[in-house]
């Protein structure tokens, strides 16, 4: 099934930017959109995870440079049945974390500096849990693509806006059809990047509740990177609309809601979805997970008598 929505997805955004081709530069414009799509199809297949990379200037880390944070990933990867993915810390302030890569055997997760800091050890062992339901759910490659050729088709338009709108582009609609065009593809991009994250943060969030035993870590960090988001601006996705549905809570907003034009579910409904698997669990699911008092760097719990909550 996530092959056959991959290539639906392919299709989809081929057939977009084909539409923005032709109406830039009428049948040639569409035919070289077409040829373009297809070389982007095969690079973004291969190469889509290290230009999100790119994108945010996520540093890959190591046991030694990151020691806690990459202790969290391996335990969980273990659980998770998964092989050990690339670790990344994005230095920004706002709290937040994807995942990317073709599948699990080119799989990395990456965190901002703001989530390792501001938040317990459980609670980033929750988001770490989500990012890595959905490497095994194989989310990863469908949700990379879709970044990486909906800001392909954002600059397109943006390149017809100026070049564009010609009455002798052999078939083009003028400058009506290009200014319509340079409003509508990126929409039309984002609606389809919509529709595919917004059914999956759900799965994700239920995989990962089981990868790491403890449903209300996630639930109270989905609470804590929610509230934050609104007060944290993120620059590098404010530049790269294209990649939010990427992240586990919308970095261009902080919060979704349940419509059409969200990319992601609302916070809300997604920590009430926890708190019933909790209870399912037979995990107390009255408070989010409880906040720890201190923590060293990467949100390391360091209460003295704490045990390691993976044994």
């Amino acid at each position: 099934m996530n092959y056959f929505r991959t290539t639906l997805l392919l299709a989809t955004l081929t057939a977009l930017f084909m539409a923005v081709g032709y109406l830039i530069g009428g049948q040639t414009g569409m035919v070289i959109a077409f040829l373009v799509a297809l070389v982007m199809n095969l690079f973004s297949y291969w190469n889509s995870d290290k230009v999100v990379l790119r994108m945010h200037k996520a540093q890959e880390v190591n046991a030694r440079t990151a020691p806690e944070y990459y202790d969290i990933v391996r335990q969980l990867a273990a659980n998770a049945e998964l092989p050990m993915p690339k670790v990344y810390i994005i230095h920004a302030d706002q709290p937040n974390a994807f995942a990317t890569g073709r599948n699990p055997e080119n799989a990395a997760v990456a965190a901002t500096t703001g989530l390792l800091e501001r938040l317990s050890r459980e609670e980033v062992a929750g988001v770490v849990a989500h990012e890595l339901a959905h490497v095994k759910n194989r989310d990863t490659l469908i949700m990379t693509v879709a970044a990486t050729l909906g800001a392909a088709i954002s600059m397109l338009a943006n390149f017809g806006l100026f070049f564009g709108g010609s009455r002798n582009n052999n078939g083009g609609f003028g400058l009506v059809g290009t200014l319509l065009m340079v409003f509508l593809a990126p929409l039309a991009a984002g609606l389809i990047q919509m529709a595919i994250s917004r059914s999956r943060e759900y799965q994700a969030d239920k995989m990962g509740a089981y990868i790491s035993q403890r449903p209300l870590w996630l639930a109270s960090a989905l609470q804590k990177i929610a509230g934050l988001a609104h007060q944290i601006p993120y620059g590098r996705a404010e530049r790269n609309p294209a990649t939010a549905h990427l992240f586990i809570i919308n970095p261009l907003s902080g919060q979704g809601m349940d419509n059409l034009f969200s990319t992601h579910p609302n916070t809300e409904n997604r920590i009430a979805a926890l708190q019933e698997i909790a209870r399912e669990m037979g995990e107390a699911a009255a408070a989010p997970a409880a906040e720890t008092t201190a923590r060293g760097p990467w949100g390391r719990r360091v209460q003295e008598g704490d045990k390691d909550p993976w044994g």
